[in-house]
């Protein structure tokens, strides 16, 4: 359902290292670490190890370096099976990252206390080949344009949802809340606030079927989600329109509803190139076959205005592709929804959700287009404190995988998922730091990093 701590100002120092994974490697076999400082506080900073394969394909891998200060300690890491000795400091690749083909990249990280100064590590080695060289490769410039005028059309190719280059993309952004209640959230302040400041990709507009959602007036509920589809449209954002239906858990139960809304939507938004479909939102208490059936008869209804546009089904067990269900992803791979042009939603709450799903995801990922329609940096509930490190290592995968993301939430409920403090929407004031919360502040410091959109 539902919610970090702002990253302070970025620094790198890159290595490249021309050292072989092992014993065995040849030569050519080599590698690249990026060692980050994200932020830094008193007595205490955050850091971003990231490693990509130069050479040949690796199964397995240990990261090694020394912390140059004795006052410097690893108190808590992610991405990787982390110990310390003395100044030695030991990465072990975890399930899902240690096998590292040519090109690929594992993101690890770490937060830390030190005393003193707090120089950056030495020493890097991996599988015990001393890591020397430098190289240094600046961040390709950010191609000008919206983030609809450079990529266009989406749509998928393999596991991944590309441009109209045909080239993979990852869209980061926000969820509203549920737009019965929150609908002063979504203005044109916010709006502008949400493109120009947070440089978001897209707005996921979260209209609930029951608790006083679309049930209740169908007709108003469909003008007010054509609305945001508009004022995402002029700000170079896409929209991806979310029929969020929760409580009962089998979406089969407003097949009709879906039915009727997404042949409205469809036909209405069928010539825009910024429309995204998520058909079911988080389907509980239901078998996978259940859940395909309602796909199903749903994507033909839109696949008949809109023949185009990218749709997104919701997997078993609250959109966790069945973890939450005690299944995995494999229901989803030996029986997959009989359609094309489909992604399936993955959802997390990082202090609820931890390694048996990144796992789950890093497995499904190389088998199933998946995009991450919902997540939050707190506890399932939506409530609770932010789990920084968990959070961190969500994103951290996301990005390495090219999944995309929406965040919930963008509203000022009174819970720690959400972006801004109570009291703020409204009042016209959405770019402020004081009106974000700690989740808000996270977030909007990772979306607002530059795009690397690919052109050619």
């Amino acid at each position: 359902m539902k919610r970090l701590f702002a990253l302070l100002a970025t620094f790198a120092t890159v290595l490249g290292l021309t050292a072989a994974f092992g014993p065995q490697a040849s030569a050519a076999t080599g590698c690249k670490v990026e060692y980050t400082v994200a932020s830094q506080w008193q007595g205490g900073f955050q850091a971003g190890v990231k490693i990509t394969n130069l050479g040949v394909p690796v199964s397995g891998w240990t990261l090694r370096f020394a912390m140059p200060d004795a006052g410097q300690k690893v108190a808590q890491g992610w991405n990787a099976t982390w110990s310390q000795s003395g100044s030695a400091v030991t990465a072990v690749g975890v399930d899902w990252n240690r096998t590292l083909a040519t090109g690929g990249v594992a993101d690890l990280g770490f937060s830390g206390t030190f005393t003193g100064a707090n120089p950056k590590p030495t020493a890097f080695t991996l599988n015990g080949v001393a890591c020397t060289g430098s190289v240094d490769e600046p961040a390709p410039d950010p191609v000008a344009g919206t983030p609809v005028e450079v990529n266009g059309q989406l749509h998928v190719c393999g596991v991944h949802l590309c441009n109209q280059y045909n080239r993979p993309v990852q869209l980061r952004g926000m969820s509203t809340h549920g737009i019965q209640w929150f609908g002063r959230c979504y203005d044109a302040a916010s709006l502008d606030a949400l493109a120009n400041d947070w440089k978001s990709d897209l707005l996921r507009i979260s209209m609930y079927v029951q608790e006083d959602g679309y049930e209740t007036d169908p007709a108003g509920f469909t003008n007010r989600v054509n609305a945001l589809v508009d004022m995402a449209e002029a700000r170079g954002m896409y929209a991806l329109i979310d029929f969020h239906t929760l409580t009962p858990g089998d979406p089969n139960y407003n097949l009709d509803r879906a039915r009727t809304f997404f042949a409205s939507v469809a036909a209405r938004n069928a010539g825009k190139k910024n429309v995204i479909y998520e058909i079911a939102n988080e389907p509980n208490g239901v078998s996978w076959s259940a859940v395909k059936s309602y796909a199903e008869r749903v994507i033909p209804v839109v696949r008949a205005a809109d023949p185009d546009g990218v749709v997104i089904v919701g997997t078993r067990g609250w959109s966790s592709l069945g973890v939450s269900d005690g299944s995995d992803e494999s229901e989803v791979v030996n029986n997959p929804v009989n359609a094309t042009n489909l992604m399936y939603a993955f959802h997390f709450y990082a202090a609820s959700h931890k390694d048996s799903y990144r796992s789950t995801l890093s497995r499904a990922a190389s088998r199933l287009p998946l995009f991450v329609t919902e997540f939050g940096t707190v506890s399932a509930t939506g409530g609770g404190a932010m789990d920084v490190a968990s959070t961190t290592a969500w994103l951290d995968l996301l990005d390495q995988l090219k999944i995309s993301y929406a965040n919930w939430t963008y509203s000022d409920a009174p819970e720690s998922s959400a972006a801004f403090r109570p009291g703020t929407c409204g009042g016209g004031d959405y770019s402020g730091s004081g009106v974000l919360t700690e989740s808000g502040a996270l977030l909007k410091n990772r979306i607002s990093t530059p795009d690397s959109f690919p052109t050619s």
